[in-house]
């Protein structure tokens, strides 16, 4: 053979102030040989160090678990901010107060859904793979029908908001602030932001 191939999952989180260089990268190739290559390429500009991993399928499924992982905590506390609504709790202190346990817990936020080019499209690729192999991949479809979900929560709240002074979305401007799937970035792509616009515009249509 008189090439070789080697691959490294993106992991890199727009916005957040990590640079890339902060964040250990995971390679794999189709053999030793081109793993050890592509480590020493890495090594020269990662100061965080690089994890070899057996082979490019364990590279990237572990890219996709960490996208999963977040979609599922995600969905866990958008479901969990639910309950608290129609509890009559205020699940930002309640999230405030668990995060206070220094084992055992990660704290996570509701919102509209969950946007950009990973969490909203990766979880899915294990699904379909999953199925492929007669596995029904119940938790991830879950979490993402419950991500999905909230951006129609979030007109129901606004219709709701509108409501309580006597008016509805027909009788209203409406502004909607941030267009991005997250703060601190320009960028749209599967922004909640969209769909919850949409919802908007149909429902001052009706």
């Amino acid at each position: 053979m008189d090439f070789g191939v080697a691959y490294s999952p993106e992991r890199i989180d727009p916005g957040s102030g990590y640079r890339i260089e902060s964040i250990p990268k995971i390679v794999a190739g189709i053999n030793q040989e081109c793993t050890n290559i592509v480590a020493r390429l890495y090594e020269c500009v990662i100061e965080a160090g690089v994890v070899k991993v057996k082979d490019c399928k364990t590279a990237e499924a572990a890219k996709i678990f960490e996208n999963i992982f977040r979609n599922v905590n995600i969905a866990l506390v958008n479901e969990f901010a639910l309950i608290c609504e129609k509890m009559g709790i205020d699940v930002w202190s309640v999230i405030d107060a668990a995060s206070t346990k220094p084992f055992g817990f990660m704290p996570f936020y509701p919102g509209p859904g969950v946007g950009g080019h990973c969490i909203p499209v990766d979880p899915y690729y294990m699904s379909y793979k999953a199925k492929k192999i007669g596995f029904i991949p119940r938790f991830i479809e879950l979490s993402g029908e419950i991500n999905e979900f909230m951006r129609i929560h979030a007109v129901n709240l606004a219709e709701y908001g509108l409501s309580r002074v006597g008016l509805g979305i027909r009788d209203s401007t409406i502004a909607v602030i941030g267009l991005a799937y997250k703060r601190d970035i320009e960028d749209v792509r599967e922004s909640p932001a969209k769909k919850i616009i949409e919802e908007i515009l149909k429902s001052g249509e009706m």
